[in-house]
C-alpha cells in the first residue's frame, strides 16, 4: 500500500501528578459512583444510562459509522450484478433506403445476463480508505464511551449538588423559624414595654433575612431537579432522595499515572483514531496517482423470441480488462494528497493538546479535592466558633450586660457560615467525581455501552 503506515507519534508525559494523593486505591476502572453508598443515586444512573437522548444519539452515531466501513471496504470484492430487458420497435418504412424484406419490422428482442466486474487493490487505495473508516469506527466508539463516561459524571455530580441544596434549603428554614420565635417574643416584650421598637425590627430583619433566602434556595433545588430529569431522560419534574449530604460515604481517591491516561481517557483514544485515519487518507490520495485496473465480464442470453431465450443458441458473454490512469490532472490528484497531509498535522496537533488538556484536567481536579479539604476544615471550625458567638452573645444580652445589636451581628455571621459549610460538603463530593471523570476509567468499556446499545 502507498502511504505512510501509521506510528504512534511520542508525546510528553509526566513521571507523576503534583498533587497526587499517596493513598491513592486502584478504583479507576469499578462503577465508581456505587462508593456513594445511595441506592437512590445508583438507579438515577442506570435510568440515565437506558434513556439519556444523548447516548441514544451517540449509540446512533456509531451504527452509522459500522456502516460506512462496510461501504468503504466493498470494492475490495467482486461486485456482482444482473440485469434483464424487453423491447419492441418499428422502423419507419418511408426511408430513401427501403427496409429488406428479410427483416421483420417492428422488431422485438430479449435480454437476461449477469454481469461481474473487479478493481484490482494493486496499490492499496481500498485497503487505505476501509482503513480509515475503520479507524472513524472506533473513533465514535470511543466518543460514545466519552458521552457515558460525561452522563455519570453528570447525574452524580448534580445529585451530589441536589442533596447540598436541600441541606441549605433546611438550614435557611430551621434558621427562619428561630428567628421567627425572636421576633414573636420581642413583639410581646415590646408590648409590655420590656424592650423598645429597635429591637422588633432588629429581629424582624433577620427573620426577613431568612425568608428571603429560601425562595433563591428552592428555586436552585427546582432548577437542578428539572436538570437531572433531562439527563434521565425524562420530562422536568420532581428527582427523588436516598441519603442526605451528611449520610454520604466519601469515595477514595484514584491511583494512576499519567500515562494510563493514554489507555483510559475516551477522548484521547478518539483523538488518536481520528490522527490514524487522517493518516490512512494520505495513502488514498497517493494511490490516485497510479493507473486503476479493473476486470469486466459478462455472461447471459439474447434472442428475438421470449421462448428461446433461454436456448444454446441465445447465448452471449463478454469479458475484459482495462487500465486507466491519470495523465494530467491540473494539480487536482496534488491537491488532494497535500490536504491529506494538512489533515494529519492538524489531528497530530489535536491529540497532542487533548493529552495536554486531560494531564491539566486531572491536576485542577486533584488540587481541588485537596484544597476544598481543607477550605471545608476551616469551614467547619468557623460555624462551630460562630455558633458559641452566638451562645455567648445571647447570654451576656439576657443578662444585660450587651445591646442586641451584638447577637444580631453573631447571628448574621453564623447564618451564611452554615450555608457555606453545606455547599463546600457538596462540593468537596464533587471534586471526587470530577477526579473519576479526568481519569477516564474502563468501567464503561464492556457491559454499560452493550445495555446502552440495546
Amino acid at each position: 500500500m502507498v502511504g505512510p503506515d501509521y506510528v504512534r507519534p511520542s508525546v510528553d508525559i509526566p513521571v507523576s501528578y503534583i498533587y497526587g494523593e499517596k493513598d491513592a486505591q486502584e478504583t479507576a476502572n469499578t462503577e465508581w459512583w456505587k462508593q456513594f453508598r445511595d441506592p437512590v443515586l445508583d438507579g438515577l444512573i442506570s435510568e440515565a444510562l437506558s434513556n439519556n437522548k444523548n447516548v441514544k444519539v451517540a449509540a446512533a452515531n456509531v451504527e452509522q459509522a459500522a456502516a460506512v466501513l462496510i461501504q468503504a471496504r466493498a470494492p475490495i470484492f467482486p461486485q456482482l450484478g444482473y440485469s434483464g430487458s424487453g423491447t419492441k420497435q418499428r422502423a419507419s418504412e418511408n426511408n430513401a433506403v427501403p427496409l429488406s424484406p428479410l427483416v421483420p419490422n417492428p422488431q422485438t428482442s430479449y435480454e437476461a445476463v449477469a454481469s461481474a466486474s473487479w478493481e484490482i487493490d494493486l496499490w492499496g487505495r481500498i485497503r487505505r480508505l476501509t482503513e480509515a473508516a475503520k479507524a472513524e469506527l472506533l473513533a465514535t466508539e470511543e466518543a460514545q464511551r466519552g458521552v457515558v463516561l460525561s452522563l455519570v459524571a453528570s447525574v452524580a455530580g448534580d445529585y451530589i449538588q441536589l442533596l447540598g441544596l436541600d441541606e441549605q434549603r433546611l438550614i435557611a428554614k430551621r434558621t427562619m423559624a428561630a428567628y421567627a420565635e425572636s421576633v414573636r417574643i420581642f413583639e410581646l416584650q415590646f408590648k409590655y414595654g420590656q424592650v423598645s421598637q429597635m429591637n422588633v425590627e432588629q429581629a424582624r430583619s433577620q427573620y426577613e433575612t431568612a425568608a428571603a433566602a429560601v425562595p433563591q434556595i428552592e428555586s436552585q433545588v427546582s432548577q437542578m431537579e428539572n436538570a437531572i430529569s433531562v439527563l434521565l431522560g425524562r420530562n422536568p419534574g420532581p428527582v427523588p432522595r436516598g441519603r442526605t449530604i451528611h449520610e454520604l460515604t466519601a469515595p477514595v481517591v484514584p491511583a494512576g499515572l499519567p500515562s494510563d491516561l493514554l489507555a483510559s481517557r475516551p477522548d484521547i483514544r478518539q483523538a488518536e483514531q481520528n490522527l490514524i485515519a487522517a493518516n490512512a487518507q494520505i495513502g488514498a490520495a497517493k494511490a490516485l496517482y497510479f493507473p486503476t485496473i479493473s476486470l469486466t465480464g459478462l455472461k447471459g442470453y439474447a434472442s428475438e423470441d421470449l421462448s428461446d431465450l433461454f436456448r444454446g443458441p441465445s447465448r452471449i458473454w463478454s469479458y475484459a480488462g482495462s487500465v486507466t490512469g491519470p495523465l494530467f490532472t491540473g494539480g487536482g490528484i496534488y491537491g488532494q494528497v497535500k490536504q491529506a497531509e494538512a489533515a494529519r498535522k492538524a489531528a497530530l496537533n489535536n491529540y497532542e493538546l487533548t493529552i495536554q488538556s486531560a494531564f491539566s484536567d486531572v491536576e485542577n481536579a486533584l488540587v481541588s479535592r485537596r484544597k476544598l479539604a481543607e477550605q471545608i476544615q476551616a469551614q467547619e471550625r468557623l460555624v462551630k466558633a460562630n455558633g458559641e458567638y452566638v451562645r455567648l452573645a445571647q447570654l451576656q444580652y439576657n443578662g444585660g450586660y450587651s445591646p442586641y445589636s451584638t447577637v444580631l451581628q453573631a447571628e448574621q455571621q453564623l447564618f451564611p457560615a452554615e450555608l457555606n459549610y453545606a455547599q463546600y460538603r457538596a462540593a468537596l463530593f464533587t471534586s471526587l467525581v470530577n477526579i473519576y471523570k479526568a481519569m477516564g476509567g474502563g468501567w464503561q468499556a464492556a457491559s454499560v455501552l452493550t445495555e446502552v446499545k440495546n
